[in-house]
């Protein structure tokens, strides 16, 4: 077991649970941060977005959001690892005053055992697909790419690709072919 891994499973809770238990165990982390100047929150709205961390340097403090969904889907191993990953930013962010997931905060979070990335918890509502090659990318909002797949290409090859509306198998490979399916589903 990794050195900083929690060792039970994931408890359903409400907020004031997750945030304890969030809490509890950052504080046992070795990162210099100051705890007192770090607020914690939880959402019941994210769909994505395992954490966050905000700054707020005129109060000369961090927020820290996990997501509710994420904390009852993943297990404690998973979300531990999200705590890590947040407080890596909330270290930056008290030392720096700006945070990212460039070399500085890859050095910090391989102390933390934390992952570069939080982990997914939902599935993707769309994927583009290559048409050369096996590169996929999921999606979770309309984003660009999404809405107009001809402007852009591969992330591997440079191909063009195809979107998918994973729910109802709907393709198109243009703008106006992500026009006609918008109008075309009736659960997007």
């Amino acid at each position: 077991m990794r050195p900083h891994a929690a060792r039970s499973t994931v408890r359903r809770g409400d907020a004031t649970d997750i945030l304890a238990r969030a809490r509890e165990y950052a504080t046992t982390l070795p990162i210099e941060v100051d705890h007192d100047r770090i607020d914690w929150e939880v959402s019941s709205r994210a769909k994505r977005r395992a954490g966050a961390c905000r700054h707020h340097p005129d109060e000369g403090r961090v927020t820290i959001r996990l997501a509710r969904r994420a904390y009852e889907r993943l297990d404690w191993d998973a979300f531990a690892g999200v705590v890590r990953h947040e407080l890596v930013h909330a270290w930056e962010f008290q030392e720096f005053g700006e945070a990212g997931h460039g070399p500085r905060f890859r050095v910090k979070a391989r102390e933390l055992d934390a992952p570069r990335h939080c982990p997914q918890f939902t599935d993707h509502r769309l994927v583009l697909v290559c048409e050369d090659c096996d590169w996929t990318a999921g999606r979770h909002r309309a984003s660009p790419p999404v809405k107009h797949p001809d402007r852009y290409g591969c992330g591997d090859c440079g191909a063009t690709y195809r979107v998918e509306h994973v729910a109802s198998g709907r393709t198109w490979t243009t703008d106006s072919g992500y026009h006609t399916a918008r109008r075309q589903v009736d659960d997007w």
